[in-house]
């Protein structure tokens, strides 16, 4: 699949967000927007084996969203996916539906119950060693957040996978320099991630985030046989997409009414026509 499609269907996407977080009346929208194109190049590019009819198939490749309270934007991309119904999706919010607000393993095409910050790494270094000890192709994913990594826990992970050499192994922070309490670097900082994680024994890649090229680029590059496990710091725009809430911390939890759900919903269409009209010609 070519970048402009990719683009294509995370706008999409992006304008489902938008809609069913307005009509749930709850759900991080800023980092599910800051980590959507990620989250679109991993399911309809990078990942393998992935099968709505057989979302348990055993050479699927796994994926771990450790950032657990951004679950809106993998109910969306799993929605695009085949893997959950429309009808299923709109229940969002409302009582009784098996969609909550972190994921779970109810909702087909999730692995893990995850959103308890820092525990994520370790599940996806489980998942990666059993693939390794049982000789299966299968690579894991695990997407954190950057306020996350303020959790000791995930650098114990992160010498463990240095440990057994799990280069079948893919972590992605989504740094977007924001979390509930402000930005990163005033509540914990965390840089240089870079100079951190190579310390740990890791591959590291920088990235834009925000760039659906450089997504691609990026994921392209791994080396799988490299004898290391790999970390894609991505660097991404809190709310992004929607301008009003790019760049503001209070958009980690905020709600939408009717007239900002209209604006954000008229803007992204404005990109998917001009997406449309590039795509036809």
């Amino acid at each position: 699949m070519n970048t402009n499609q990719l683009k294509l269907i995370a706008e999409q996407n992006r304008k489902r967000l938008v809609e069913v977080v307005y009509r749930a009346k709850a759900g991080h929208i800023g980092g599910d927007l800051s980590c959507l194109n990620v989250m679109t190049a991993l399911y309809f590019e990078v990942m393998r084996g992935l099968d709505p009819a057989n979302p348990k198939a055993p050479g699927r490749d796994r994926f771990v969203l450790s950032k657990g309270h951004c679950v809106e934007a993998l109910y969306v991309t799993l929605e695009a996916k085949g893997f959950i119904s429309s009808e299923m999706l709109d229940t969002l919010g409302q009582f009784g539906s098996v969609l909550s607000g972190h994921p779970t393993i109810e909702v087909p095409g999730i692995e893990v119950c995850s959103g308890a910050l820092g525990h994520g790494l370790g599940i996806g270094i489980g998942m990666a060693l059993a693939a390794k000890m049982d000789q299966k192709a299968y690579r894991t994913f695990v997407l954190m957040g950057d306020g996350e990594q303020g959790e000791g826990s995930i650098y114990e992970a992160a010498m463990a996978a240095n440990k057994y050499h799990l280069d079948n192994l893919v972590a992605i922070i989504d740094r977007n320099h924001l979390q509930i309490s402000g930005n990163t670097e005033d509540v914990m900082p965390i840089d240089s991630i870079r100079d951190r994680w190579t310390a740990f024994g890791w591959e590291v890649t920088e990235l834009n985030g925000d760039l659906m090229e450089d997504i691609v680029d990026a994921f392209s590059r791994i080396d799988y046989h490299s004898g290391k496990p790999h970390l894609l710091v991505s660097n991404t725009t809190k709310g992004k997409g929607v301008s009003f809430m790019e760049g503001i911390a209070k958009w980690h939890h905020g709600v939408l009414n009717e007239q900002q759900c209209l604006d954000a919903v008229a803007e992204i269409e404005e990109r998917l026509c001009r997406l449309r009209k590039n795509a036809e010609g």
